[in-house]
């Protein structure tokens, strides 16, 4: 099928909300990737509306929710980029230091809203002693991290530190949910997705309170049978097809995420390469990986592709986790956040705690102590560098 020329662009109203969506060989934030296909961009804008397309509770929105559209969340600087709204997650440790679950289900979220009359909306027990914040991840790209083999992200798996570096990365095994066939996680904080479907499934229930194929059962920790049925007399699952495209929303919400350019690097001076290097030599770049490289496809906008996007993809314990147990990642551990794009992020590290990148440095423990301390005895010059380097990407 013929690709689309480098350049054209899209003006779309959504429920009273303009979006200009410009294609062109560097993409700006929330610009589609360069080469669509015709069919590929009308999947890709589709996606669009969807992801701002405001939901209510006759739509299946609720009973809990933490907002009422994707880019509530995933605004910053454009559609699909982070957010500064935090989920909210509690559990409990008791005297011997193990984390268990409020609810018997394992689940941890506790969603901030819920539907007029409130009769539903989630509380933490008082039993609770853990508390997580986590802001939205930034999107961009993430067709090509879905394109990346799981054998890519297990060369580096090294749970034992057999290297004796002093960093110990462990990739998540988990099993996907959207294939049931066991994978590398690659999306969310903790590495609990591989695929964009899930991904996509689990935020539309998680983040909205729509059930859908992958998450048919509603998400309200501590809301009785009773109670749910009083607040949501709609069947499950909620995300049903559109009888003309016969999409649901998560396979929209999949396209636009498959599909959404990644942010380009500015471009490198001196100062800039100067920066790169100390990056690497300070031990940065053993964790924040400088590049991954996609499989064989059919596709040629994921063939073998560098994906430059400065993260390893693995668990790491590096004094900033948040305390909660979640699919294969422990309490301590988070999946090394992608560094590509970091120029235009607000709030740092995943609750959002870190104003400025040398604040988020200075957070870092265990296995990244070593690059932290590097980091502080660095002379004026080469911290400059650095700090130039990372504000490039």
């Amino acid at each position: 099928m013929k690709r689309m020329s480098s350049s054209f662009l899209l003006a779309a109203g959504v429920l009273g909300v303009a979006v200009t969506v410009v294609a062109q060989s560097r993409p700006r934030p929330g610009d589609p990737l360069p080469g669509l296909t015709a069919t590929e961009f009308a999947e890709f804008r589709l996606g669009l509306e969807d992801f701002l397309e405001v939901e209510v509770s006759d739509e299946g929105l609720g009973p809990a929710y933490n907002g009422t559209s994707c880019a509530v969340c995933h605004n910053v600087p454009a559609v699909g980029g982070m957010g500064v709204i935090a989920e909210l997650r509690a559990a409990r440790t008791n005297e011997q230091g193990e984390f268990i679950p409020l609810d018997e289900s394992g689940e941890t979220l506790f969603q901030l809203f819920s539907v007029p009359g409130h009769g539903c909306q989630v509380t933490i027990p008082d039993t609770a002693n853990v508390f997580a914040r986590r802001i939205p991840i930034p999107l961009f790209g993430a067709g090509l991290i879905e394109a990346i083999p799981d054998a890519s992200i297990l060369a580096r798996d090294d749970p034992q530190d057999a290297d004796n570096d002093g960093i110990s990365g462990r990739a998540a095994r988990i099993v996907d949910i959207a294939t049931n066939k066991p994978r590398i996680g690659r999306f969310g904080w903790k590495a609990q997705h591989a695929t964009l479907l899930a991904f996509s499934g689990d935020a539309y229930r998680n983040e909205m309170g729509i059930t859908n194929d992958l998450f048919p059962k509603e998400l309200a920790v501590g809301v009785t049978a009773d109670q749910m049925r009083a607040c949501d007399p709609f069947p499950d699952p909620e995300d049903l097809p559109d009888l003309r495209t016969r999409r649901r929303g998560i396979d929209n919400f999949t396209s636009f995420m498959q599909f959404l350019a990644p942010v380009e690097r500015l471009g490198i001076d001196a100062e800039i390469a100067a920066g790169d290097q100390v990056f690497a030599q300070i031990g940065c770049a053993a964790c924040h990986v400088p590049e991954f490289v996609t499989g064989s496809s059919q596709n040629p906008l994921f063939h073998q592709k560098t994906v430059a996007l400065f993260s390893d993809l693995l668990l790491h314990d590096i004094g900033t986790g948040d305390g909660i147990k979640q699919a294969s990642a422990a309490p301590a551990e988070i999946r090394t956040p992608a560094l590509w794009g970091l120029r235009f992020r607000r709030l740092l590290l995943h609750d959002g705690s870190a104003a400025t990148i040398e604040q988020a440095i200075q957070c870092h423990a265990n296995e990244a102590a070593f690059a932290r301390k590097q980091f502080e005895i660095l002379r004026d010059a080469d911290r400059a560098a650095l700090i130039k380097f990372l504000k490039s990407l």
